[in-house]
């Protein structure tokens, strides 16, 4: 549900740090068996606060546990211990309520079709946990669903709530309502860290490296043959061409070709540079001249911009690339490596040779045995300081692979964690927990929030 936004913003450094923690195999009790012990009356629903004009019921904040429960909160067994779990998810419900309102405010929204992909996605997965569809459907009425149309409006609601928190909270962080300088002490550094110290876990082996990924890159005459054909379509584009159709018949990206080339919305630092440049220098209605990337030639519109964000639509046109191609780019990975053991500085290799859509290093370490095997297998026994020989990337996207040249810069072994080792983590996310809540205190302040007694 929707104030599971607030839980991820503003959590403690410990759930933060520890979400990938496993579960113990010990069930808690339910909510209802909570309940259960006879001693105090429960009311059928009543109001616990009011935000605006949108009141904050009783039953919202067990169903709010509820689903907290099936993450691992375990709910206080005692009536004193109940009662504080109450107020806490009230105060997270109301904050979740403050955030709907900046999205107001700042005339932000969500529709049903942004969210309908992920919602048919989650409805799929969960279906596939029963045997049949009638025990789907027995669970459903279980949960108090009357049926899957009343399952996918709540879930749909619940999705667009949590967008909606979203960008509220981009929009904020737009209009430097999160800009505020905070301090975190070396105390509560220390704090935080013998606070999850426990669930932390054992720090891996890790490695830093920085790399020049060289791709296989088309012939002059087949790359000269897609941008005639991407300059044809922009023409056409431009004498009034209908673009969604266009990009339906024409483009050559297939996870957008069957929706008219719908790339949804965006955020800097996502597309690659040349792309996302473009796309952002655009207001809406505009189409761009054609844009060259390491993935083709594309035409971009823009339909719509919002805060920190940007909905387009694009029609890629890819080249041919042949064996030939990518022995040419094996024999420059060659002399790229070769020329940087020479001392030619990296920056200058990155700017002339890497791939923009491939990351230039981990500067900050990278767990060994997450890494690809082909990388694993060209680090293996290298030191600090070293170089590998060009490692093939294999490259789905085109069948022709890619060559990777590395430079391992620090080696750390596995081991346990220390406060030194997390202490930029724990204070980046103490200032920004700090952060956000004093935006949320501020909203408090601006809109008509009262709590019941």
């Amino acid at each position: 549900m929707a104030a599971r936004m607030l839980s991820r913003f503003v959590s403690t450094f410990a759930g933060a740090l520890l979400a990938s923690v496993a579960l113990g195999a010990q069930q808690p009790p339910t909510v209802a068996q909570a309940l259960a012990d006879g001693s105090r009356t429960v009311p059928i629903d009543r109001v616990l606060a009011v935000v605006g004009q949108r009141p904050i019921l009783f039953s919202e904040a067990l169903e709010f546990i509820y689903s907290q429960q099936r993450q691992g909160l375990t709910v206080p067994p005692d009536s004193v211990g109940f009662a504080a779990l109450i107020r806490t998810t009230v105060d997270r419900l109301i904050d979740d309520e403050v955030l709907v309102g900046a999205a107001k405010q700042y005339k932000i929204e969500a529709t049903d079709n942004e969210v309908q992909a992920t919602v048919e996605k989650f409805i799929k997965q969960v279906k596939a946990t029963f045997k049949t569809e009638a025990e789907f459907r027995d669970a459903l009425k279980k949960d108090g669903f009357g049926n899957e149309s009343e399952f996918r409006k709540y879930r749909t609601d619940a999705d667009k709530r949590d967008l909606l928190m979203q960008r509220s909270l981009d929009s904020l962080r737009a209009h430097g309502r999160m800009s505020a300088p905070t301090s975190v002490g070396e105390d509560e550094i220390t704090a935080a860290f013998e606070k999850a110290r426990e669930k932390i876990g054992k720090k891996p082996a890790t490695i830093s490296f920085r790399q020049i990924v060289v791709p296989t890159r088309p012939s002059a005459g087949a790359k000269k043959t897609s941008l005639a054909k991407a300059e044809s379509l922009l023409v056409e584009i431009r004498k009034g061409g209908d673009f969604e159709k266009i990009a339906k018949r024409e483009s050559m990206d297939p996870t957008t070709k069957e929706v008219g080339g719908d790339l949804g919305w965006s955020r800097m630092n996502v597309m690659v540079p040349e792309f996302e440049r473009a796309m952002f220098s655009m207001r809406p209605g505009q189409v761009s001249d054609v844009v060259e990337t390491s993935f083709g030639f594309h035409i971009i519109r823009v339909d719509r911009v919002q805060p920190a964000e940007v909905k387009a639509r694009h029609i890629l046109i890819t080249w041919k690339l042949d064996s030939a191609d990518a022995v040419r780019a094996r024999a420059l990975a060659d002399s790229v490596a070769r020329v940087w053991k020479g001392g030619t500085p990296f920056d200058s290799l990155v700017a002339r040779f890497h791939d923009s859509s491939e990351l230039k290093g981990f500067p900050d370490g990278y767990p060994v045995d997450s890494l690809p095997e082909e990388y694993k297998k060209a680090i293996e026994g290298l030191k600090t300081g070293q170089f590998t020989v060009p490692i093939e990337i294999p490259n789905p996207r085109t069948g022709f692979p890619k060559f990777g040249v590395l430079q391992v810069t620090e080696r750390v072994d596995a081991g346990e964690y220390t406060a030194a080792d997390l202490r930029a983590r724990i204070r980046q996310q103490l200032q920004g927990e700090k952060q956000g809540r004093r935006m949320l205190d501020q909203l408090r302040k601006e809109q008509y929030v009262h709590v019941l007694p």
